[in-house]
């Protein structure tokens, strides 16, 4: 049951992606500088590199967050909700703030790109802790 959680929620962490970024597509494409071809979609957007990266991502941050959950007693929905919610607020969103504040990249991609990782996180401690 474990691994199959960890699937569950990377899954769900990846699916919040795919709704976070058609609702953000165009602020995110205008603040990431993405390549677009001739009808203003991404250059990119037929290689599966990118999506296949992103659902391994989402599964590989949801077997550790499953493993600092099983080891800190996250066993309820409300603490998996506030961790997962820490865990993107104040671990991977600061990382994310240095990383395009050094490549002077537009506040406002350290605020799309920070909220999915804030909120996808919240989302998979709310799965893994439902199961």
């Amino acid at each position: 049951m474990e691994y199959l959680s960890v699937l569950i929620a990377g899954v769900a962490g990846f699916m919040f992606g795919a709704v976070w970024y058609t609702v953000l597509a165009d602020k995110w494409m205008a603040a990431s500088g993405v390549a677009l071809d001739e009808s203003g979609k991404p250059a990119n957007r037929s290689d599966p590199v990118p999506y296949i990266t992103s659902l391994l991502g989402a599964i590989l941050v949801a077997g550790m967050m499953r493993h600092t959950f099983e080891l800190s007693g996250i066993d309820t929905v409300g603490k998996g909700l506030v961790s997962g919610l820490g865990i993107g607020l104040f671990l991977v969103s600061p990382w994310i703030a240095t990383f395009y504040s050094f490549g002077a990249r537009p506040r406002s991609l350290i605020l799309i790109d920070g909220g999915y990782a804030t909120f996808g996180c919240t989302l998979i401690g709310i799965v893994l802790t439902l199961f």
